[in-house]
């Protein structure tokens, strides 16, 4: 165990899981945005031919594992475990969504870091032998996250500069062992070489539309404390990735940075922004929610690494610890952050 663990929040494995194929699907919005060449499915129909939005974002997640899968000549009955979650109450749109693929499940609430908290727990379960395959996906629908965190949509409410927009999509990716298949078609693809577990970090922040403010200390916790446990610089990586922080978040993140003595402003990447045109589409600070890290890491930043332009990156999906309870009786909004160390070969 001592060999594996790097630091205090840092663990790296002695064979690193393969990631063997991904797949996202995104919402028309996400498909007018600069990455729509990316997805791998574009759903024009944002209730997926069902009667309720939570029943569409389950949708999503069904249609993300099932081309995941399909990538990689695989059925539900291939894979060991499912580590899946999403934003909505009782992880409803997992639940129900991925229901019918009987694949044994571990439903996660990490908020908008579950991306990063899946892929930590199925490359842990694959490094420990306890799985030789493992699928993590999560997902996020507009109007199911609006209805449940701020308004229904029918209600018309202004949105305030520091709002972000929640992404409709969903994003699923097969892990494997590297014993299952040849050295040659291991060095082909990516794998998980590390991760960084985040803790609950609160600022004091209540403000709900500011979710950037609200993840911004988490995300710099848990770069901070990665890049002291490896002995590593910012330029030790072609990206440092957050999820979903936003244009807000960022200018906060990178002060945060330099209070813990890193300048990671020319490796640093956020999904939020990246997802969405500033220019051309009215998003104010960018894009959140668990699909906008999910979809941009199984579309863009999958493809950059398996290109070999990037090399190696630090994912480090973030996500604000609030319900609508919490946030009605008053309460703060901590937040979290899980890193992942993505390299090829």
């Amino acid at each position: 165990m001592g060999e594996k663990r790097r630091g205090k929040y840092t663990i790296t494995f002695e064979q690193p899981p393969l990631i063997k194929s991904y797949a996202s699907v995104a919402g028309q919005k996400e498909a007018e945005g600069p990455l729509a060449d990316y997805f791998d499915m574009i759903c024009e129909d944002p209730m997926m031919g069902k009667e309720s939005w939570e029943e569409a974002e389950g949708a999503l997640q069904y249609q993300a594992v099932l081309k995941a899968l399909d990538k990689a000549f695989l059925c539900p009955e291939d894979v060991n475990y499912l580590f899946a979650g999403d934003l909505l109450g009782q992880t409803i749109a997992t639940s129900f969504g991925v229901m019918e693929l009987q694949i044994p499940h571990f439903g996660l609430y990490g908020a908008c870091s579950t991306m990063g908290e899946s892929l930590s727990l199925a490359a842990m379960a694959i490094d420990g032998g306890f799985a030789e395959r493992a699928v993590a996906v999560t997902s996020s629908h507009y109007a199911s996250a609006e209805k449940q965190f701020r308004y229904p949509l029918a209600y018309g409410n202004q949105r305030s500069l520091a709002a972000s927009w929640t992404v409709t999509g969903s994003g699923a990716l097969v892990l494997e062992s590297a014993d299952l298949g040849s050295k040659q078609a291991a060095d082909q693809c990516v794998r998980i070489h590390a991760v960084t577990t985040g803790k609950i970090i609160d600022y004091g922040i209540k403000d709900s539309q500011n979710m950037g403010a609200c993840m911004a200390p988490a995300a710099a916790f848990v770069i901070g404390n990665h890049l002291r446990d490896m002995n590593r610089q910012p330029e030790d990586y072609d990206r440092i990735i957050t999820g979903d922080l936003g244009r807000v978040g960022q200018k906060i993140l990178f002060e945060l940075m330099r209070e813990e003595g890193f300048n990671i402003e020319d490796y640093h990447m956020d999904c939020g922004i990246e997802i969405f045109d500033a220019e051309t589409q009215d998003t104010h600070a960018g894009g959140s929610g668990c699909g906008c890290s999910a979809v941009t890491l199984c579309g863009y930043i999958m493809k950059k690494l398996e290109t070999g332009e990037w090399k190696r990156v630090l994912f480090v999906p973030t996500g604000a610890l609030l319900s609508k309870v919490s946030f009605n009786e008053g309460f703060t909004i901590p937040g979290i952050a899980h890193g992942v160390v993505l390299e090829k070969g």
